[in-house]
């Protein structure tokens, strides 16, 4: 068991491997065109800046490619060049949005990781099916992924469908929580926004955030606004307090993450998640869950539907949110590193 799930972390390592310069140079750049960008009341503005909103067009460009790429290359992991194919396919249809009800959402980073390994264990599963000595030149070429392909699209069509459909009835649940108490909702708020970092989940809380502002309802957006940036910058954080526990490759994305951070890019985390999800996932939602109550509590009111220490100048109750995103920034970075303290020490203690 301990050896099967040690093969599965070195296939999510090498997926995010190859992901993390799509999300370090999709997120540098986003991150130039709203720092530069006056913000207005709708968020940055870039109507009178074209040479930002093209900086920013390319940003996101290297970020809708984030998730076929993380899909592609976990299957690649597992299954060699045969599993590109197929688990590209289960990437793009992670990151394709469904309509439902007048909501969009798709299956997200969490998504991605299924396709992935679903693709990955498909092929090398079809690779060891006996076959006719006259098909095996282009089993790897045309066969395996042309099968793999149908199966991980159709697998992954079902899949986000359904998403789409938790989606808005999570909008609907957060609607109702309103009259439960503003804590109760924070903390709700906070966990949804950490759990998939840009996801289904999290786009739900944001658009959620994003709607109350219509109404003048100005601190849920608030609360949201304070949770967004504290997965990045918690993990980011974490990687310079404790730089023994973390590769080199993670300290590099740990500067990458901390920069996102600054300006609300949640994915600034995916790397760290995809790597070591039972371990990273509860600790950006602790974060996340504690930035946002803070920020409710405090007064704060989130004016721009984005977040991160980049709307300070759109926020109500300035002091609050800076301690908000203080502290969730504080209890990620905390968290994560007592926790692979102690997973490594039971570890020795084992050998």
């Amino acid at each position: 068991m301990k050896q099967v799930i040690q093969e599965l972390k070195q296939y999510l390592l090498s997926g995010v491997s190859f992901a993390i310069p799509f999300i370090a140079s999709g997120g540098i750049l986003i991150a130039v065109a709203i720092a530069f960008a006056p913000m207005g009341e709708t968020g940055p503005d870039f109507s009178n800046s074209p040479v930002l909103a093209h900086i920013l067009s390319i940003g996101e460009a290297a970020f809708t490619l984030l998730l076929p790429v993380l899909a592609g290359y976990i299957s690649y992991a597992i299954a060699g060049k045969p599993g590109l194919v197929a688990g590209f396919v289960g990437g793009y249809f992670a990151s394709l949005p469904h309509e439902v009800a007048g909501r969009s959402a798709n299956a997200g980073f969490l998504g991605a990781l299924l396709a992935g390994l679903a693709a990955g264990y498909m092929v090398r599963w079809i690779k060891r099916l006996p076959v006719h000595k006259l098909l095996r030149p282009i089993m790897p070429i045309l066969i395996i992924p042309i099968l793999s392909a149908l199966a991980i699209g159709t697998l992954m069509f079902f899949v986000s469908l359904p998403i789409a459909n938790i989606m808005v009835s999570l909008d609907t649940w957060l609607r109702s929580m309103q009259a439960s108490g503003s804590v109760a909702l924070a903390m709700v708020l906070g966990a949804m926004i950490a759990f998939d970092m840009g996801g289904p989940v999290n786009k739900t809380a944001f658009f959620f955030g994003a709607s109350m502002i219509e109404q003048g309802n100005y601190l849920v957006m608030g609360a949201v606004a304070a949770a967004i940036c504290t997965p990045p910058l918690g993990m980011g954080l974490a990687t310079f307090l404790s730089r023994r526990l973390w590769t080199e490759e993670q300290r590099e994305s740990g500067i990458a993450a901390f920069g996102m951070g600054m300006i609300g890019i949640t994915e600034g985390a995916i790397p760290f998640a995809a790597a070591e999800p039972i371990k990273v996932i509860p600790c950006i939602m602790a974060g996340s869950m504690t930035a946002s109550v803070i920020a409710m509590l405090g007064g704060v009111g989130g004016h721009a539907p984005h977040g991160g220490p980049i709307v300070l100048p759109v926020v109500d109750h300035r002091f609050m949110y800076v301690v908000a995103i203080i502290a969730g920034t504080a209890v990620t970075a905390l968290a994560i590193n007592a926790l692979k303290t102690f997973t490594a020490n039971a570890r020795e203690s084992n050998v």
